[in-house]
């Protein structure tokens, strides 16, 4: 029997949190490592027993189980007519030091979503399908978002399937190690909205007693790879005034970067995470250092004029110091603006869950960066402790898990039982 939007909120309908709770814990112990952390890497044999885990799950929930060619998991929950689904999900995999919550809670939040449905026998007008999308955090397998990149064909097959891992390992030998590689014609398609909770990743939340995110769309990203080259020498009989010394030029060009995006935008945010040098010994010169740039921004214009300036700025510097710089553009994303429509609803559940809320912009690339681009999009943000994510530290309080699980049920509710997207179409995005 479909009980109805308006009656299930008069029943108070809400989340069984200690069964998610439970949930939540045998997921951190796939994968465990030394500070309560999770080293769950992308299609290793660890990503396998937590995949075949979270299969028995969705088969107990009675759930229509498929897998697509990029090892994308779906279940999907029948409604009372065949029209589009509403989607639900994350992703399940981890950084090398990551943390238990991340998108994991995302995953086992929509899978608590189709219990709580299940125990109190509500039916919905639409399909819902829960997701676990492959290799989000592309710690194993570059860039990351694959698999969702891969389902809305953002990047094409012969691209993903040929990322190796460092070992040279490829995406699609590995895929099919586990036994998930599935069949293209399983691809997440016609999706009447697409929701999902995460941890916030930042302080903003916890700093300013929040509780809920409501997310309004994700930062524009640029990763590149900076290639400094010098000479090598002896760090004794070198004296310093002849040195062409690698590294110590890349301390100059970190210490401009920095400089340049503070005064480029307060939302502006660069940061250095992967070096190596050659010779990586005490008593010889660097001769060469190879590092990372990550460099954000929820305003592209913004953000490509100040990677158009640090291109010309890094060299003369280099030119200076005498060493040679090369710069390889390695990853761009634009900023993704999240559906006005669901945005409100988030906003509306949270009100009625009596939690409070806040409009945000991600400054985290997500799944939902490339699902926004078949379907209306949304995102919910639960608090992280200290602002930590990506080590082992990672913490999302029980209290604040059971809100965002709470909210993304009403949201999900509402949404499946709306049929009329084109009204919430018609709301005009925002402005930043």
């Amino acid at each position: 029997m479909n009980l109805g939007v308006a009656k299930i909120k008069k029943q108070n309908v809400r989340i069984n949190f200690e069964r998610l709770k439970r949930t939540i814990i045998k997921s951190s112990q796939i994968g465990t490592i030394p500070g309560d952390g999770l080293c769950r890497l992308a299609l290793t044999e660890e990503d396998k027993i937590m995949r075949d885990i979270f299969m028995e799950w969705m088969d107990e929930a009675g759930l229509k189980v498929k897998i697509d060619d990029y090892g994308n998991m779906y279940g999907r929950r029948e409604g009372l007519s065949d029209l589009p689904p509403v989607l639900v999900g994350s992703h399940l995999d981890t950084q090398p030091n990551g943390g238990r919550f991340d998108g994991i809670i995302g995953v086992l939040a929509a899978l608590e979503i189709i219990r709580t449905l299940n125990d109190n026998n509500i039916e919905t007008l639409r399909p819902i399908e829960i997701v676990n999308f492959t290799n989000e955090e592309g710690a194993r397998f570059e860039p990351p978002l694959l698999g969702s990149g891969g389902a809305t064909e953002t990047f094409d097959k012969d691209f993903i399937y040929n990322r190796k891992d460092r070992e040279g390992k490829t995406f699609e030998e590995e895929l099919s190690k586990i036994g998930y590689k599935g069949e293209m014609s399983n691809r997440v398609k016609d999706v009447h909205a697409f929701f999902e909770l995460h941890i916030e990743q930042g302080p903003v939340l916890e700093n300013e007693q929040i509780s809920i995110g409501a997310v309004e769309g994700i930062q524009g990203m640029t990763w590149l790879e900076l290639k400094v080259t010098g000479e090598s020498g002896h760090a004794g009989p070198t004296p310093m005034s002849l040195r062409c010394d690698a590294l110590m030029a890349v301390s100059k060009l970190i210490v401009h970067i920095e400089k340049k995006a503070k005064c480029s935008d307060a939302d502006t945010s660069v940061t250095v995470g992967r070096m190596s040098i050659s010779p990586n010994v005490v008593n010889s010169i660097p001769k060469e250092v190879i590092f990372s740039l990550d460099i954000r921004n929820k305003d592209d214009a913004v953000r490509e004029l100040l990677i158009e300036d640090l291109r010309k700025e890094l060299q003369e510097i280099s030119k200076v110091e005498k060493v040679k710089l090369e710069i390889k553009d390695l990853w761009e994303v634009k900023a993704s603006y999240f559906h006005p429509g669901l945005v409100k609803q988030v906003v509306s559940s949270a009100k009625e869950c009596g939690y409070s809320v806040k409009r945000m912009v991600s400054g985290a690339g997500h799944d939902s960066k490339y699902i926004n681009q078949i379907a209306p999009t949304c995102m919910i943000f639960v608090p992280s402790v200290g602002g930590r994510s990506h080590v082992e530290t990672e913490l999302t309080l029980d209290a604040d898990i059971e809100k965002g699980a709470n909210v993304l049920l009403l949201s999900v509710l509402e949404i499946s039982n709306n049929k009329k997207i084109d009204e919430l179409n018609k709301e005009s995005l925002p402005s930043y």
